[in-house]
């Protein structure tokens, strides 16, 4: 049962599994301790009997060895048990950590973003070191991951993200059924994502027994007539071991397909562990019930009944037992010589593959979303004070957001702020002296943006939120190997910002009848700019940016930019169309020493003060220059 706030239901779930694998361990070592004695004092008896002590000596030392036996699959039982509640008890801690923002004790910070290219996943820390991905917590399974990753970096179209919302909102309370589908997620086995895909490739290939029906005519006759032959020469109706006829045609059909054979089943089975391991997550998902849409949706891809995803998987494990007697050794050839059997394995094999094969990359893209749906709502479950945005699709685009923060920064050091940005035909013109919160605001614009349209809920108490496409200049980064200065790469950025509004404006004519529905088709770009064009002289600066944000705002984009340049404001071309707004700070002396301080909050008109100087003082630097050594 959930209680108040999130950081009592991580406790008392960290609690409680702490309990459980405390006595879990305590339980594996008394059975780990049983079993050692156990198996010496068997050992004794055996060797006592040997010794002359006869046969109930014998007798009792094969009954310890039974017990023996039942202690170990008891033991095995119990660490399997073990392992599942340190998973969920590390699942917990991790909660009470992304609540606290602790981020180099979270997962995720490896998993690698795109390029610097992308239009907005650098700048706005999507991925890495204290990004958006480890505030998430990165699902378990490649399909997850990569899931989760697409939506990201891409919006969704507007019903689409309704789904999810609906989906991510059911799954937030439900906090046993995301964190046993997290945890199932960590402990199958941690084969790479090729493996994977290369049993799927074989899964979705062409069976090669079954394109031979002559072989698997013969596969099955060749054993029946061994057996009846050896049967007739048992029973005294043949004087000859004509058996041994089709035991010969048997292993010369063996030899000519044997690489066929073993290119087969090790392209089937020698990655199928790692296919097989998903079954745990695949029968969670297959059998909880669901309301929303969406989750309804992804759990009847999985099937039901004999034809479930599950069943289809029980089905490989047993396939795969049987065909492990190919690695029995000398058990093996008595066996295949009497009964042909890797062609009976490879046949119901193939069977598999060919009623389930074709729907098992369907079943792991399905679980895959329904592990990203399980991130996002994780996040929700996380800030419940947050909201899910209302996508608006109707009128002139505009962001609106009641109590925007940036989700990255934790609750105690966030100062949320009402912004506006749109409609088109104006721009917000963020101003304020250095450290006052520009930047943080332009991200914390565009990662809400992302959040909203992957589905998620928001950084803020209220948000509407047209379908946007965010493209951002805020960490612009020079580059030695390529020869790009910084200048230059700055400009390359630019370039693609105003190509995407360009190509925006040109596609984003509503049609006919979504024109008069007042409907828009096309996501809106959504620009977010800070301190542009540095690089390079002020007045040749100041007459770059007020060309491109003009132009910006002539092709319908709506964004905001950050700025030092209080000459931007006073620009003839901008000021009809620029929507003003800045940070401050404070600055006093205590004590002859100079103290600065920040407030965050954002006011309307332009900024009257700047702090360059102040912050030279600060750390020193103007005592510095004034003694030179």
């Amino acid at each position: 049962m959930q209680t108040d706030t999130p950081f009592d239901t991580y406790r008392a779930r960290i609690a409680r599994f702490t309990r459980e694998r405390d006595l879990l361990a305590h339980r594996s070592t008394r059975l780990s301790r049983a079993r050692l004695v156990v198996f010496l004092a068997a050992l004794a008896l055996l060797l006592w009997a040997e010794w002359g002590a006869g046969a109930p000596a014998f007798v009792a030392g094969g009954a310890l060895l039974a017990v023996f036996l039942v202690l170990v699959v008891r033991h095995g039982g119990v660490r399997r048990a073990l392992r599942h509640r340190e998973a969920l008890l590390q699942i917990n801690e991790e909660g009470l950590r992304r609540r606290e923002r602790a981020w180099d004790a979270l997962p995720g910070a490896g998993l690698a973003g795109p390029g610097a290219d992308h239009a907005y996943a650098h700048d706005l820390d999507l991925f890495g070191p204290a990004s958006l991905i480890q505030l998430l917590g990165p699902p378990a399974t490649a399909f997850g991951r990569a899931t989760l990753r697409a939506w990201l970096l891409a919006p969704a179209p507007p019903d689409e993200i309704r789904a999810r919302q609906a989906a991510v909102a059911e799954l937030a309370p439900r906090n046993d059924l995301r964190d046993e589908l997290l945890a199932r997620g960590r402990l199958m086995d941690r084969s790479s994502p090729r493996d994977v895909e290369r049993f799927l490739e074989w899964a979705e290939g062409e069976p090669w027994l079954r394109h031979r029906p002559a072989l698997r005519w013969a596969a099955r006759l060749i054993p029946v007539a061994t057996v009846g032959l050896g049967i007739a020469r048992l029973a005294g109706a043949v004087d000859r071991p004509f058996w041994l006829i089709p035991v010969l045609v048997g292993f010369t059909l063996t030899m000519a397909n044997r690489r066929a054979l073993d290119r087969t089943f090790t392209h089937a089975l020698g990655r199928a562990d790692t296919f097989r391991a998903y079954t745990p997550m695949l029968r969670l998902v297959a059998e909880s019930e669901f309301d929303a849409p969406r989750l309804r949706e992804l759990r009847a891809v999985l099937g039901t009944g004999d034809d479930a995803a599950p069943a289809a998987m029980r089905r490989l494990e047993r396939l795969a037992e049987l065909a492990d007697l190919r690695w029995s050794g000398l058990f093996h050839f008595p066996v295949h010589a009497l009964t042909l059997w890797d062609f009976h394995v490879l046949d119901a094999l193939e069977r598999w593959q060919t009623q389930a094969g074709p729907r098992a990359r369907a079943w792991l893209e399905a679980l895959g979303e329904v592990e990203a749906l399980a991130a996002l709502a994780a996040l929700a479950h996380d800030h419940p004070g947050w909201a899910f945005p209302e996508i608006v699709t109707d009128g002139e685009p505009a962001l609106e957001a009641r109590g925007l923060g940036h989700p990255l920064l934790r609750d105690d050091v966030r100062v949320t702020n009402d912004v506006v940005v749109g409609p088109p035909g104006t721009f917000l013109l963020v101003t304020g002296s250095n450290m006052s919160g520009k930047s943080t605001l332009l991200r914390a614009i565009g990662v809400n943006a992302v959040l909203g349209q992957a589905g998620g809920p928001v950084c803020a108490a209220e948000m509407r939120l047209p379908p946007v496409a965010v493209w951002t200049a805020i960490r612009v980064q020079d580059s030695l190997a390529k020869g790009v200065s910084y200048f230059m790469a700055e400009l390359q950025r630019l370039k693609q910002v105003v190509d995407a509004a360009t190509t925006a404006s040109a596609d984003g004519g509503e049609g006919e009848d979504d024109a008069r529905r007042g409907r828009r088709t096309t996501p809106t770009v959504l620009y977010l700019l800070d301190e542009i064009l540095h690089g390079t002289n002020s007045a040749e600066r100041q007459i770059a940016a007020q060309r491109i944000i003009a132009f910006l705002v002539a092709e319908g984009a709506i964004g905001a930019v950050s700025t030092h340049d209080l000459a931007l404001a006073d620009s003839p071309a901008l000021t009809p169309v620029a929507r003003l707004v800045h940070f401050r700070e404070t600055i006093r002396r205590e004590d002859g020493r100079l103290v600065m301080s920040f407030d965050y909050r954002l006011r309307p008109g332009i900024a009257t003060s700047t702090n360059a100087l102040a912050l030279m003082e600060l750390i020193g630097l103007s005592g510095a220059l004034r003694n030179p050594a």
